[in-house]
């Protein structure tokens, strides 16, 4: 692999896309609060960055948590014109309110003809047990076809430690998921859906004269800016909570699992929400199409390539340590060979702090190079060959 040395960032148009990091958690040593939670994770939005972490691979019973991925789908549908929110859905045997005593839900009455959109308020707002099954039904034809969709989206977003049973996240042996995976799945229905996310925004919901406020309560808090998400509770799963805020240009999604009480969950998805507004900040380095390099190839019509990347991106560090931050490339060979292909990935560009690597992205071509011919090919391999011999 043919590395590059490090250079001060702002001499270098370095891009970082929103997925860099993934599971690249970084100990940044900034002292965090104690929280009582089995498992927790806070991430950046924008840079992907888990800022601090807790088990969050360790696979738990989302609960309600599940609503997430249902909503996903049902604003996927929405988006690709699949349904709409005026179409009507016919109350089921199974989707009666009746069917789950003691459990969240819309308060559906059977063959209740209901709106598409108050089915999917019924959902997110008032976390209904009964709307769930009402929208599997209508959308897939049943249960069993709608989780399979679920379980699709979970191959797609790479989501390792989840696997969905249920529409709706009444407890079943097969069903789990993880901090980590839950603050994907959040991050995704913010960007891919923003019409769907307004609704988790949305403090309160009435059906059939029964108004229900949201259990986010905080919603509420006027000392974050929550505009979002989900909760989730069972006996086995303890009390369960995904949030995400906004402070200026940073946003930031937290997810904790397993607390013990109501109000706790609200309590430690606050002190994560503070630490890290308090503590962090991201920025764009640079625009998506930027150049960064220019890098000799061999065997095309051209002799050099100009390199970047195509993804707008984020980078997130402590505060204050900006000046500090520094990049560089690496090519995934040790030269450059045609023909290559415009968004080809050739290598990495790779940000350092404090000594440590914290974030990667493709390195791509930005430019197609056809080529060469024949005699151009053959003097690139003379020049190939005798630098081969001196190295």
């Amino acid at each position: 692999m043919l590395k590059r040395k490090l250079v001060p960032l702002v001499l270098c148009s370095v891009l970082v896309s929103s997925s860099i990091y993934a599971e690249n958690k970084i100990d940044f040593t900034t002292r965090l609060p104690s929280l009582k939670a089995k498992t927790y994770v806070l991430m950046d939005y924008k840079s992907g960055q888990i800022l601090t972490s807790l088990n969050s691979d360790q696979r738990h019973y989302p609960a309600s948590l599940t609503k997430m991925m249902t909503s996903y789908v049902i604003g996927s549908a929405l988006r690709q014109g699949y349904i709409n929110n005026d179409d009507k859905v016919i109350v089921s045997n199974n989707a009666w309110g009746a069917k789950f005593p003691g459990s969240s839900k819309m308060f559906l009455n059977l063959n209740q003809s209901v709106s598409v959109s108050d089915l999917n308020r019924g959902i997110i707002i008032a976390s209904g047990n009964d709307a769930c099954v009402a929208m599997a039904e209508h959308i897939s034809g049943s249960q069993e076809a709608f989780i399979d969709i679920m379980n699709q989206y979970v191959d797609k977003f790479g989501l390792k430690n989840t696997h969905f049973a249920t529409v709706h996240g009444l407890d079943n042996p097969k069903q789990y998921s993880s901090a980590y995976d839950m603050a994907v799945i959040a991050s995704h229905i913010i960007r891919d859906l923003p019409e769907e996310y307004k609704i988790y925004s949305e403090k309160d919901f009435t059906f059939n004269k029964i108004k229900q406020n949201n259990r986010n309560g905080l919603l509420w808090d006027k000392s974050l800016n929550v505009d979002g998400m989900k909760t989730g509770h069972t006996n086995e799963a303890g009390y369960n909570l995904v949030a995400s805020a906004t402070n200026n240009n940073t946003r930031l999604i937290s997810v904790v699992m397993g607390v013990p009480t109501y109000k706790g969950r609200e309590i430690e998805s606050k002190k994560l929400l503070k630490w890290g507004f308090d503590n962090f900040e991201t920025f764009k380095p640079f625009s998506a199409g930027k150049t960064i390099a220019e890098q000799s190839v061999y065997y095309g019509e051209q002799n050099k390539v100009s390199l970047g990347s195509f993804k707008d991106g984020y980078v997130t560090i402590p505060k204050g340590k900006q000046s500090l931050l520094k990049a560089r490339y690496e090519l995934e060979g040790k030269v450059l060979k045609a023909p290559l292909v415009k968004g080809q990935v050739v290598g990495k560009i790779i940000y350092q702090l404090d000594g440590k690597d914290i974030a990667s992205i493709d390195l791509q071509v930005m430019e197609d190079v056809m080529e060469a011919n024949i005699i151009g090919q053959t003097w690139d391999w003379l020049v190939l060959t005798v630098k081969g011999l001196f190295n």
